[in-house]
């Protein structure tokens, strides 16, 4: 007998605020029952790897059929739904890995994920409010946590968990970005968005390739009647995502701020 561990590596829904955190389950099992688990677990990562969330999906319905307490499985499927946008069928499988493991982290953070995407900020809050009771540490919590209140327009208090996500892991470009934006928001509110310009191209100094914040600071910049700033900036945005020429998708998928989106319909428009 040996213990298994199956975890999913951290999986960030690209250029959306909330992260889908990794859930372990540890389970006392045979040696053949080992193998079966771990080829059923790599054969979803590989199908994670080159975006088959289809096949994953699969893989993680199979690993259940066989281990139905496994927690891990359960939320990993969920990661599976939620990166083919189907929230709702997500939520379910959440539900059934924070009954299975109530004192993991991660079960509580993938829901709140799931929360967020159909709206229901506060639920979702409490969902990371349980997560940070855990693990206080736990810098994707707050930057999720931030994006629930963002949800509610509370900005300023979105912001003060940004920077604490920032503190906890310096490295965290994700919450820089979601920082960022939403001091772009309250400039606008305010009539100085001076400082939000300033923290996206201080990130993109960092990061070039980070394609949300060069998304807004195209916007910003258009908005800013700096027109030939924000063409340059756009050509790697082009390049690297277009979905930022869907304004539904920055709207209601990515969840831009109100100010940023109809800044960057303008870039789009041209007007």
């Amino acid at each position: 007998m040996r213990l298994i561990i199956a975890t999913l590596m951290g999986l960030f829904l690209i250029f959306q605020p909330a992260a889908i955190a990794p859930v372990q389950a540890q389970l006392n099992i045979s040696e053949t029952e080992s193998n079966q688990l771990d080829a059923l677990v790599k054969q979803a990562f590989e199908a994670t790897d080159v975006g088959d969330f289809i096949e994953a999906e699969g893989y993680w319905t199979d690993l259940i059929k066989l281990y139905p307490d496994n927690a891990a499985g359960w939320s990993n499927r969920g990661n599976s739904k939620m990166s083919q946008n189907r929230p709702q069928e997500a939520l379910a499988d959440y539900n059934k890995s924070v009954e299975l493991a109530p004192n993991y982290p991660d079960p509580y953070l993938n829901r709140g994920a799931a929360l967020e995407s159909l709206g229901k900020w506060e639920e979702a809050i409490a969902d990371y409010n349980r997560v940070l009771e855990i693990d206080p540490k736990d810098a994707a919590a707050y930057n999720n946590r931030g994006n629930a209140k963002a949800g509610l327009g509370k900005w300023q208090e979105a912001i003060a968990d940004y920077q604490t996500a920032m503190q906890v892991n310096s490295r965290f470009s994700t919450a820089f970005g979601n920082q960022a934006i939403a001091l772009y928001e309250v400039g606008v509110q305010t009539g100085d968005t001076d400082a939000a310009i300033k923290a996206m191209k201080n990130i993109l100094r960092k990061y070039p390739n980070f394609t949300d914040v060069r998304a807004a600071l195209t916007a910003a910049l258009w908005a800013d009647k700096k027109l030939g700033e924000a063409e340059s900036n756009w050509v790697s945005v082009a390049n690297l995502d277009p979905r930022y020429r869907d304004i539904n998708w920055v709207k209601n998928i990515r969840r831009w701020p109100p100010s940023l989106v109809v800044a960057l319909e303008k870039f789009l428009t041209l007007k």
